[in-house]
């Protein structure tokens, strides 16, 4: 069976306006294979958020394929769910009316479908609240209740609960898993955080300092369904994180070190 998100030799340079040009990906090659939960790692600038630019078609990759379910991505796909650290909400809609704008797009009008995902996500009271009257763990619900009203097969996720707080991620990152699991979706998933990666996870790639390319790949062989406030406490997580940890570690001070001297 072909993976449903394969990269193959990628690289990608930005070429700002009146700026230097720069390599933020280098010799990236990814498999990804359908229905998996994979979690990419690295310190900053290494090239995490260029990856789901270059899966979704929102970037081109200056050399190198990208493939998603089969086919090579040319331009922008509208097969895919993306959820941004920040959430596209439309501050004049609804909850309904946000839901259901995927639908509209494509041409579709199906309030059932829009207010089945509401409730699903737990905002089924709040379905003709605005985003104001939503706390940022609501506006995450509507932000993935947005995102898989369409059914994408692949989900694409950049840093999506980095701004929540502790409490409020541990439930969201559990309502994901829960979500993710009952649907067999693929899931790329963007994080700074290795705890938040490894108990999300079926897999960690950790990136390398900028121009980032991969360093090493970790398979997380933790039992599924999975608590991610107590699966921390397991011995092979702390196993794992301490292995990954070492890997990154190095990476991060390497980027550090870059940009105290670019200062």
């Amino acid at each position: 069976m072909a993976p449903a998100i394969s990269l193959r030799d990628v690289a990608k340079v930005y070429r700002p306006p009146r700026k230097r040009p720069y390599l933020a990906i280098e010799h990236v090659d990814l498999d990804i294979p359908a229905g998996r939960f994979v979690s990419v790692v690295g310190p900053s600038g290494c090239g995490k958020s260029t990856l789901l630019g270059l899966v979704s078609g929102l970037l081109p990759p200056t050399v190198g394929e990208v493939t998603l379910l089969g086919s090579r991505v040319t331009g922008v796909r509208t097969d895919v769910g993306f959820i941004f650290q920040r959430d596209a909400l439309l501050p004049w809609r609804t909850v309904r009316e946000n839901v259901e704008l995927p639908l509209r797009f494509r041409g579709e009008r199906d309030p059932a479908r829009a207010k089945e995902w509401i409730v699903r996500v737990g905002l089924g009271p709040f379905i003709d609240n605005y985003p104001h009257e939503l706390s940022g763990g609501m506006r995450k619900r509507a932000q993935l209740a947005q995102s898989l009203v369409r059914d994408p097969s692949v989900l694409l996720m950049d840093e999506p609960f980095s701004a929540l707080d502790v409490q409020t991620r541990n439930l969201m990152e559990n309502e994901l898993l829960n979500l993710w699991g009952a649907s067999g979706k693929t899931v790329l998933f963007i994080t700074h955080d290795l705890e938040e990666a490894i108990a999300l996870s079926d897999e960690i790639v950790v990136m390398t300092a900028g121009p980032g390319t991969i360093k090493a790949r970790y398979p997380v062989a933790l039992p599924r369904p999975r608590n991610v406030t107590e699966i921390r406490f397991a011995p092979e997580f702390v196993a794992l994180y301490e292995r990954a940890w070492a890997d990154l570690r190095d990476e991060v001070a390497r980027s550090y070190k870059r940009s105290l001297e670019a200062g």
